[in-house]
C-alpha cells in the first residue's frame, strides 16, 4: 500500500484513537454495564463517540504536548 507522506499524521491518529478507544470502551463498559444482552449495541454505541473525541485528542494534543517537552531542559542520562 502507497500512501503519500502528508498523510502520515492524520492516519497515525487515526490508528491510534481506534485502538486507544476500542479498549478504554470495552474495559469501561465491561465493568459499569457488565456482559448483558444489550452490552454490544451499548459498547459500540460509547465506542463510536469516544473514537471521536480520542481521534481529535490523538491529532492536536501531541503538538501542544511537544511545544512543551522542547522547552523543558532535561539532564541525565537518558
Amino acid at each position: 500500500m502507497r500512501i503519500n507522506v502528508k498523510y502520515r499524521n492524520v492516519i497515525f491518529a487515526f490508528l491510534m484513537a481506534f485502538s486507544i478507544s476500542l479498549f478504554i470502551s470495552f474495559i469501561l463498559v465491561s465493568i459499569n454495564f457488565g456482559y448483558n444482552g444489550k452490552f454490544l449495541h451499548t459498547w459500540l454505541k460509547i465506542w463510536s463517540q469516544a473514537l471521536i473525541c480520542a481521534f481529535i485528542g490523538a491529532y492536536f494534543f501531541p503538538r501542544g504536548i511537544q511545544k512543551i517537552i522542547n522547552k523543558i531542559n532535561f539532564v541525565g542520562k537518558p
